[in-house]
């Protein structure tokens, strides 16, 4: 019992650690599909990945959760039961993350077992939802400090990759800038 429950939680924090810094963070510098399916203004989060058969949504879903799926496979021979104890909690998490919007509050007593445990509650996580550079770590919220310094750094390299493009439009001819600056942008 000890030890699928120690694979369950090792599986559920290294897998929300590459699922933030592999994919979250790097989606909300570089791409687009993360912050189109679960960071538009126009979005109804209520049935978000659930009831929507939107392919987006869909893939979004499984990029993010590949990490966990990824650190599962050499785990499974360790504790089968571990991995899918810990899978199940991560999409339990999942669900339940998104509750906010719903309503729902979480009691006192369980917010306060997830501030010793570090598991992000609806209420940290809806934060996220309004303002992107709050509440990394999908899971866990010890991750939120290290999301933080990477996602600065991530978006210091991609403006410095931008800087060279910039200088060069301003010596080019201005039919030929706005070519120079298509090309040199990113994401």
């Amino acid at each position: 019992m000890l030890e699928a429950i120690a694979v369950a939680w090792f599986l559920l924090v290294i897998g929300d650690f590459f699922s933030t810094f592999c994919y979250h963070i790097p989606e909300h510098v570089f791409g687009n599909l993360h912050l189109k399916t679960h960071h538009s203004s126009k979005k109804n989060f209520r049935h978000y990945a659930i009831l929507i058969p939107n392919f987006q949504v869909l893939l979004d879903g499984i990029l993010g959760a590949l990490p966990y799926l990824l650190v599962a496979i050499p785990l499974w021979s360790v504790s089968p039961a571990g991995v899918i104890g810990g899978l199940a909690f991560g999409q339990f998490h999942v669900w339940w993350r998104h509750t906010s919007v719903l309503g729902w509050q979480t009691p006192q007593f369980i917010t306060s077992l997830c501030r010793i445990l570090y598991i992000t509650t609806p209420e940290r996580h809806w934060l996220h939802h309004q303002k992107t550079s709050l509440g990394y770590g999908d899971i866990f919220t010890f991750f939120e400090q290290p999301a933080k310094g990477w996602l600065r750094w991530l978006r210091l390299a991609r403006f410095q990759r931008l800087i060279p493009c910039a200088r060069m439009a301003c010596f080019t001819p201005s039919s030929s800038a706005k070519c120079v600056r298509k090309r040199c942008k990113l994401g």
